[in-house]
């Protein structure tokens, strides 16, 4: 599960919220989908940006840049639905990874979403904590820095660091010691 290389959009002001959409959307989407599935990326991001929108006024910058910001809100709205995470990433455990999608981009996607994640790292990453999975599929999936991770989960630097590290052993550890962070491992 090597983690995607993802530009970073210029930052956009909370006083223009359709360029903020426009510009943080596709890549909050695909962070999303990523984690739940297409089937639940829509509702979610959509409350995502609902919720930034109502809560606009409290967004302070020098806490966070607001692409960690939404990025935050997102893994929060995530967890209200980590039951389905959870359920989706036994299932692989149980039944393999999804066909192959048609187009190339979709085969792409699928071969990092947690949908076609291969059965023993989904068991594992399904059994790790919220707070290291959180962790390790913000820096997988997302590609964001340790910093950009602690903002937006609000944990400290260090946090994120040692969440990170004991995810990446337990996983390790089910993978036969391979690093679930690089390359392919099958």
């Amino acid at each position: 599960m090597a983690a995607t290389h993802v530009e970073k959009p210029p930052e956009a002001s909370l006083d223009d919220f359709d360029a903020v959409f426009d510009t943080y959307f596709p890549e909050i989407h695909r962070y999303v989908a990523q984690r739940l599935g297409p089937d639940h990326a829509d509702d979610v991001v959509a409350e995502t940006f609902l919720t930034a929108f109502r809560k606009r006024a409290r967004f302070d910058p020098g806490r966070a840049a607001l692409r960690s910001w939404l990025y935050g809100i997102a893994t929060n709205l995530v967890g209200k639905h980590r039951r389905t995470e959870v359920r989706a990433l036994r299932a692989m455990n149980r039944h393999g990874a999804a066909p192959d999608l048609p187009g190339h981009e979709e085969r792409v996607t699928a071969s990092v979403s947690a949908q076609s994640l291969r059965p023993a790292l989904a068991a594992a990453i399904a059994a790790l904590g919220r707070g290291e999975r959180d962790v390790l599929l913000l820096v997988a999936l997302a590609g964001l820095t340790h910093q950009e991770v602690a903002d937006a989960l609000g944990v400290s630097y260090g946090t994120v660091g040692s969440r990170l590290s004991r995810a990446r052993t337990k996983l390790r550890a089910v993978l036969g010691g391979a690093n679930p962070m690089e390359g392919d491992h099958g």
